[in-house]
């Protein structure tokens, strides 16, 4: 049986992520990737094994050689801020009793989110239905989109869904980021649209296992709804920026037009902090600009 102490960092740093801190599968994936990374460039640049005492003697120096390492491959400035983060953890985990060493991450200028009208909402989501290739899988592509819309789940969180929420009520319990459950209302559209696919499903939804499913049974992965609104938004004129994520924007951006407050919204979209929420009071300054300049006879 293999010795705790015998594991590579990056394994018992995603233990430890997934355990005792209850982050995502999503990021501990993330966040191993990038243990793994800095072990393996560490491995190089020290020119010896790297085990978790040799780690917390990383010093400011190592790690501006790491991100230079990574800028060499092509990372960009919000990738490099978010590995760095990711690094930042790594070590200060990997050696508790000391501060991890200082780095300056690049800038990045956060970006306004774009939201879309509701009638390109509609219209993307019902693209995607109808270019689905048998009815049922146009039925779950609605159901997907229309929950993302209607009551502004990530896809992820869409995705992450049991047959356990059968059957419907007024409001959906859903899990998010780290573990946090919150209760999301469920309009009578999106109700709808769930049961609708429930109704055409080929395949057995069993308790514990995901709601939506694929073309051949599997769990329906994030990249196929992505493609099928890539393709959608191609074909109706709508920006690049037009994704699955930009009907959450969406969402939050037009309940915050229509007065809604921003706490309730914050809790909506399940945010750990206000500031995250805060964005999208930019987003709806920016909206009422664009209508003003297209409007206005003096813009």
């Amino acid at each position: 049986m293999t010795s705790p102490d015998t594991l590579p960092p990056s394994m018992l740093w995603a233990t430890h992520l997934a355990r005792d801190r209850m982050r995502s599968v999503h990021t501990v994936r993330a966040y191993r990737a990038v243990a793994e990374r800095l072990t393996a460039f560490l491995v190089g640049h020290w020119a010896g094994a790297v085990d978790r005492a040799a780690l917390g003697r990383t010093s400011t120096a190592d790690l501006r050689a790491y991100l230079a390492y990574r800028r060499g491959q092509g990372l960009g400035n919000a990738s490099a801020a978010r590995e760095l983060s990711a690094v930042r953890g790594f070590l200060a985990w990997a050696n508790a009793d000391a501060e991890p060493p200082r780095l300056k991450g690049p800038r990045v200028q956060r970006g306004v989110p774009r939201p879309i009208s509701p009638a390109e909402a509609v219209a993307l989501a019902g693209e995607v239905a109808d270019d689905a290739a048998e009815p049922w899988i146009g039925a779950r592509d609605w159901a997907v989109l229309m929950l993302l819309y209607g009551a502004g789940l990530r896809i992820g969180e869409a995705l992450l869904l049991t047959p356990a929420i059968l059957p419907l009520g007024e409001t959906l319990s859903v899990t998010g980021k780290r573990a946090k459950t919150r209760i999301v209302p469920l309009l009578p559209q999106v109700r709808t649209a769930i049961e609708a696919y429930v109704a055409t499903c080929p395949w057995a939804l069993v308790p514990g296992e995901p709601l939506f499913r694929g073309a051949k049974g599997g769990p329906l992965a994030p990249a196929i709804v992505r493609r099928a609104v890539r393709g959608a938004r191609g074909r109706l004129g709508l920006g690049e920026r037009t994704t699955p994520h930009a009907l959450r924007h969406s969402f939050a951006t037009h309940l915050l037009g229509r007065g809604a407050d921003l706490r309730a919204l914050q809790e909506l979209l399940g945010h750990a902090s206000l500031s995250s929420t805060q964005i999208y009071t930019q987003v709806d300054a920016a909206h009422l600009m664009d209508v003003y300049r297209n409007a206005h006879p003096r813009a």
